[in-house]
């Protein structure tokens, strides 16, 4: 099974941004790196760190890092794989729990088909494959599953319950199923019950309108803090097609069973040469933290506040968000976490 975010976590993972994909962000590589960098020093102030870098581009890892983390508690270890992207939620190992292994270390990692987002970008066979080489890496066994399944695509509440939406999901710029036959919710749903544990799948409509990137990644969207709750970002502006998606996605989670709880601003900023939206859930989590990205927004205060509440015991601390967002994500998308060994901590 797909253990919950909020379990104790051994590391968490992410990508150093390549030079392959410059193009990504305008021109603004280096800006790029800084903000990575900057969500690497405040995951590294509560839990190590495993940074992927492109074979021959160390050194500007090293060199914003040495500025970023100087500080922080916990190593960031940087590891040479090859890799187009640094999108690591979507592209990175997923870890499970075994269920066929009854002591010991009982994690599996799964790496899921990859194909850029429906072939977005180009290349992409380097991303496709490097879930493999980080989990040998970390000394895990790994095992390939035979459809494509990005990170950002779900939400888990770790006791079986997964979250995802219909214009992600059922894509057909995803790939068919194993058999060959079209995407289906049923087919689906088998293949998430096989490889993630998940029990039940509640089906949303959409992400975000403007994430045409992803086809409506669901954690732009919604965050689980634990089993029966679900953090919405809404919409303030009626006129924006958002706001209607949310409403929507408050109807279908409560049908659901879940209490929700609806952060009321979606921000929009300038950054650089481009309005970006910036998604608070879209926030990354691990031991005793959460990264929430942030604008300099009138809501900002509030948001992280209302955050807070909802993950008791955890610090909230506001990473820069414009930046990860011009590239196409947010903290969530850019990392992946490594859960401990050892029982679930969940609910």
């Amino acid at each position: 099974m797909m253990r919950a975010e909020t379990d104790q976590h051994e590391r968490t993972l992410m990508a150093w941004p390549t030079e392959v994909r410059r193009s990504f962000f305008g021109g603004h590589l280096t800006a790029a790196r800084r903000a990575w960098a900057g969500v690497a020093r405040a995951i590294a102030d509560f839990e190590p760190v495993t940074m992927v870098v492109n074979p021959g581009e160390r050194s500007s890892a090293e060199a914003l890092l040495a500025e970023a983390v100087n500080a922080s508690r916990h190593e960031v270890e940087l590891v040479e794989l090859a890799i187009d992207d640094a999108w690591m939620r979507d592209s990175g190992p997923v870890v499970v729990r075994d269920r066929g292994v009854k002591t010991g270390d009982d994690r599996l990692a799964i790496q899921f088909g990859f194909n850029a987002w429906g072939e977005l970008v180009q290349p992409f066979d380097n991303d496709a494959v490097v879930a493999t080489a980080v989990a040998e890496h970390l000394g895990l066994p790994v095992t390939r599953a035979p459809f494509v399944l990005e990170g950002g695509s779900i939400a888990v509440d770790g006791a079986g319950t997964l979250v995802t939406t219909e214009r992600c999901l059922l894509n057909p710029n995803r790939g068919p199923l194993p058999d060959g036959s079209p995407r289906s919710k049923a087919g689906l749903e088998l293949l998430l019950a096989r490889w993630l544990g998940a029990t039940r799948v509640v089906w949303l409509a959409d992400g975000l309108a403007d994430d045409t990137d992803t086809d409506g990644h669901v954690d732009n969207v919604v965050a689980i803090p634990r089993p029966g709750l679900a953090l919405l970002q809404g919409c303030d502006d009626h006129d924006d097609p958002d706001h209607a998606t949310a409403v929507e996605s408050a109807r279908r989670l409560r049908h659901a069973g879940f209490d929700v709880v609806q952060l009321e601003v979606l921000p929009r900023t300038v950054c650089f040469d481009r309005v970006v939206e910036v998604p608070y859930v879209n926030f990354c989590l691990g031991n005793g933290f959460v990264g929430v990205p942030v604008t300099g927004h009138p809501y900002d205060e509030e948001a992280l506040s209302l955050i807070g509440e909802h993950y008791p015991g955890r610090t909230v601390v506001p990473v820069e968000g414009a930046m990860i967002a011009y590239g196409g994500g947010g903290p969530h998308c850019i990392t992946q976490q490594v859960p401990a060994n050892g029982e679930s901590t969940c609910g």
